[in-house]
């Protein structure tokens, strides 16, 4: 009993020693990854929902299979394989690519949403114009597509950010990780834990109210 209730006190000089190590964690592992990532899956999200509507039936049918494939497959099993696939690359690479994959087949799902969601009057106007396969994606498609997504994209940027202490399977040090070190240094778990939960909460429910802000204008504005 006393080990535990020692356990449980709070100790605010552990607190101090800890907290340093974890943002500079957040910073140079967590944000890192999560940014990059976002932009690689919105990116290649894009890519894949326009080739599944663009490219010929062969090339859509093996990317949407392939899609499917990185979609249902766990991210941690994806993290593994190519850790140990490709070990020229360090941790912090494997993450960042493998993150971005793996969510931008998600994204090209809501990508595909919005684009089924342009008023079929927008298409054939670009047909009475005569514009140009290239001219009607970049100048009418897209944007409306864009207007409709930015709140899926938004929500599955944050659902990546609360994924990656999954990196710890890696051995990337990001902030669970570390929290985790400073403990077995120190056999102080519940001040590192709690603020590596109370940091994410603080980054990610402001992030979420922005995208519903974002989400209610845009559909005022529709």
């Amino acid at each position: 009993m006393i080990s535990i209730t020692t356990a449980l006190d709070w100790n605010w000089d552990t607190t101090w020693d800890v907290l340093p190590t974890l943002l500079s964690t957040f910073l140079k592992v967590t944000l890192l990854v999560t940014v990059l990532s976002t932009l690689i899956a919105a990116l290649l999200g894009l890519v894949i929902a326009m080739t599944l509507r663009l490219a010929p039936k062969p090339i859509a049918v093996t990317v949407k299979w392939i899609a499917n494939f990185i979609r249902m497959t766990p991210i941690v099993v994806q993290l593994l394989f190519a850790y140990y696939a490709f070990l020229s690359l360090d941790g912090i690479t494997i993450g960042i690519l493998i993150f971005g994959i793996h969510y931008s087949t998600y994204m090209s799902e809501v990508y595909r949403a919005g684009i089924d969601a342009v008023p079929q009057g927008q298409w054939e106007a670009t047909t009475a114009l005569s514009m140009s396969t290239r001219r009607t994606w970049t100048a009418v498609i897209i944007p409306q597509a864009l207007r409709a997504t930015i709140p899926a994209l938004g929500n599955y940027a944050v659902s990546m950010f609360k994924d990656t202490p999954f990196l710890l399977v890696i051995g990337v040090v990001e902030m669970v990780n570390a929290g985790l070190i400073f403990g077995g240094n120190t056999y102080r778990y519940i001040e590192p834990l709690t603020l590596v939960g109370i940091i994410f909460l603080l980054a990610s429910y402001p992030t979420s109210l922005l995208i519903g802000r974002l989400e209610k204008r845009l559909a005022f504005n529709t």
